[in-house]
């Protein structure tokens, strides 16, 4: 067996081992250098979490273990193809590969739709389905301008 069909029957094996422990059907391990640095299943209705996807649980676990917010050079094996949020704290990861087994269709049969805020993110902000209102911009750049101004900041 090789070292990808390891790592996602990990990732498969997690996600089942979720469900028949009350969690969602989703599992994730991250991998650096051929070691699992994370392994996780989903923990959304375990902790009352929304954020506690497979995905976004295994990259906080992999980024403790290994002490960075970079995993540059990881590589992520998700039993499901990763929804929108997960794949935008993969980029922010900047890991750089994804396996994943299930896709979005799969995920969509078993009720785990998340074709709608593919969708959402298309729309003009006015037509998006909760009300997103902007207020206070001009107070509101005065982070940005202190970080840009930030000699010994750590960029990100």
């Amino acid at each position: 067996m090789d070292s990808h069909t390891k790592f996602m029957r990990e990732a498969i094996r997690l996600a089942e081992e979720s469900v028949r422990n009350g969690g969602g059907p989703f599992g994730a391990v991250i991998v650096k250098d051929g070691e699992i640095v994370a392994a996780t299943a989903n923990r959304v209705t375990l902790d009352n979490d929304p954020t506690a996807h497979a995905e976004v649980s295994a990259i906080r676990a992999a980024c403790r273990k290994l002490n960075t917010f970079d995993l540059e050079g990881c590589t992520i094996y998700s039993s499901c193809e990763p929804c929108p949020m997960c794949l935008g704290a993969i980029y922010w990861a900047h890991i750089g590969k994804v396996y994943y087994g299930a896709d979005r269709k799969d995920a969509a049969d078993a009720d785990f739709g998340d074709d709608f805020i593919y969708e959402e993110l298309d729309k003009p902000i006015p037509m998006r389905r909760i009300p997103f209102l902007a207020m206070m911009h001009t107070e509101a750049q005065s982070p940005f301008k202190l970080w840009k101004e930030k000699p010994d900041k750590t960029a990100y």
